[in-house]
């Protein structure tokens, strides 16, 4: 996989987008676990150390202290990744810091749950985990499969989005199971995937899950104008063709699932609008296939599997070859 060239790094650590919890840092943490596993990046222990020695710092009493300390987590997030293997609490623990869930009001879901079934419980339960299985599931080992389906059960997905239906001015559509999908697996609680699943949505990107999904038809035509400048070439035989469930899912509709954590780290850590330019990241790795063939529309309509650095690599490339086209 490509390196992420430090130089390039620059306008993502400096740019105020994302969700900044800076209340949330210094509050106990539970402890790691004292595993030292060393691998191709680097010992993921060290890695580790320096993501717990950021979260432990003492509560900032400026906002400007407590961004300097979020900015060092967003930083790390890039350039290291986050990984469970000498840590499992951290996946979680940073999600939480950059969606800035501070408080756990578990009365709130307690009263959603006891209202019982919502109306469009059917539909819910018909797309759980046939989506799931199709999106976010990684087929190309059992062991892959079981460590999601032994850890995500069909009613924790249903009983979640049951509770993100009772709030006013929001109802299910089709494809949130894929967004709720990797909160329900790397939290340790369902309430903590609520949360973190609602709050980006009804903050971030509310007009993704209204019915007419207008949100996600304004964001394919950002995609396109985005391939437009990036890759005029490839625009007029790809568009925003075949982009549909990337676009809605945020990418989590393309295995494997480990990737899909990877690429929402990126994410989180820098604001959900970036999804566009990893979604033409993504065809750009076509563009030798469609420039080749003689019927690049009649292409497999599947993105191939996700591979996040190489994605994150190429977006931000092209951030800083367009710095200023591509800014709202």
């Amino acid at each position: 996989m490509p390196v992420i060239e430090r130089s390039a790094l620059a306008p993502l650590i400096s740019c105020p987008v994302g969700w900044c919890a800076e209340e949330t840092l210094g509050r106990p943490c539970p402890g790691a676990p004292a595993t030292t596993t060393t691998t191709a990046n680097g010992n993921v222990a060290q890695v580790a150390h320096s993501f717990n020695k950021i979260l432990a710092q003492p509560a900032k009493k400026s906002s400007r202290d407590a961004g300097g300390s979020v900015k060092k987590l967003r930083r790390l997030t890039l350039i290291e990744g986050i990984s469970s293997v000498a840590d499992g609490t951290l996946w979680h623990r940073v999600w939480k810091i950059f969606i800035r869930i501070t408080d756990l009001p578990v009365e709130m879901l307690l009263d959603y749950v006891a209202r019982g079934p919502c109306e469009v419980r059917e539909r819910i339960r018909n797309d759980s985990f046939r989506s799931v299985a199709r999106y976010c599931v990684c087929t190309t080992t059992l062991t892959t499969d079981r460590r999601f389906t032994n850890r995500v059960k069909e009613d924790m997905l249903i009983r979640l989005r049951d509770g993100f239906y009772y709030p006013p001015c929001f109802t299910y559509v089709q494809g949130m199971n894929v967004l709720a999908a990797p909160f329900l697996y790397t939290m340790p609680s369902a309430l903590e995937a609520f949360l973190c699943f609602a709050k980006p949505i009804k903050e971030v990107c509310p007009t993704y899950v209204r019915p007419t999904l207008e949100g996600v038809h304004h964001g394919l035509k950002l995609l396109d104008h985005c391939l437009k400048i990036v890759d005029p070439d490839l625009y007029v035989y790809l568009r925003s063709k075949n982009s549909f469930p990337s676009a809605l899912t945020l990418c989590a509709c393309t295995p494997p699932l480990d990737e899909v954590l990877r690429l929402w780290n990126f994410f989180l850590a820098f604001g959900v609008h970036l999804n566009v330019l990893c979604v033409i990241a993504q065809l750009l790795l076509l563009r030798d296939d469609v420039m080749k063939s003689s019927c690049p529309h009649a292409l497999p309509p599947h993105l191939p599997p996700l591979e996040a650095a190489h994605v994150v690599s190429i977006t931000i490339a092209r951030l800083v070859r367009h710095p200023d086209k591509f800014q709202a």
